[in-house]
């Protein structure tokens, strides 16, 4: 576990759903990744380098909702530049499994 945290710190990471609404390859990553557009709304769309390579095809990433941390500084990898967080959770294989709503959210709600 880590060090405890107030709620007030809590509150400034910035959690929201979005939509994918475009996944491609990232040849250039150095562990297998996508590049994905997500779309938030009224906070516009945003990108996103993801190690989810191992359980999700493009196909099956299209249109689905995510959660993400959208108020990290932006980070650069290889030639893109990564502007979200998409959450997900390493499962017994070590493979990243996404963290999702069970019904659909209005792009852009905020996860609290």
């Amino acid at each position: 576990m880590k060090e405890e945290i107030t709620f007030d710190d809590f509150l400034k990471v910035d959690i929201r759903i979005g939509t994918i609404i475009e996944v491609n390859d990232f040849p250039k990553a150095r562990k297998p990744a996508y590049q994905l557009l997500v779309d938030f709304g009224d906070l516009g769309i945003k990108k996103s380098s993801a190690q989810i390579t191992d359980l999700y095809t493009k196909e099956e990433l299209l249109h689905k909702q995510v959660s993400a941390v959208i108020n990290f500084a932006p980070r650069q990898i290889a030639n893109f530049k990564s502007e979200i967080l998409v959450l997900g959770v390493y499962n017994t294989d070590g493979k990243v499994v996404l963290l999702q709503a069970i019904k659909a959210i209005k792009n852009g709600e905020q996860v609290s």
